[in-house]
């Protein structure tokens, strides 16, 4: 876990951290291995993985402007991220 992070300030907040941890934990090894049987269901499984991170990521992203001011990627609405 994260040792900067602090208690549940709002629900915003909460949603941010549990995407971030999801992005950032959860293995898709048990998944590739039932759904992933040749070179083609590896492309789509692939593409599909990609496809859900970006998502989330979108989803997180919307949320930054809502975070406590004092939140490491708390950033003001509008401002454009280093991955943009």
């Amino acid at each position: 876990m994260d040792k900067e992070m602090s208690k549940a300030k709002t629900v915003i907040h909460a949603e941010y951290e549990i995407l971030k941890a999801v992005i950032d934990r959860v293995p898709l090894d048990e998944v590739h291995h039932f759904m992933v049987r040749d070179s083609a269901s590896a492309t789509r499984f692939e593409k599909a993985a990609n496809n859900v991170a970006t998502l989330i990521n979108n989803l997180a992203e919307r949320r930054k402007h809502r975070l406590p001011f004092d939140h490491p990627d708390y950033k003001l609405k509008g401002e454009r991220g280093e991955e943009q």
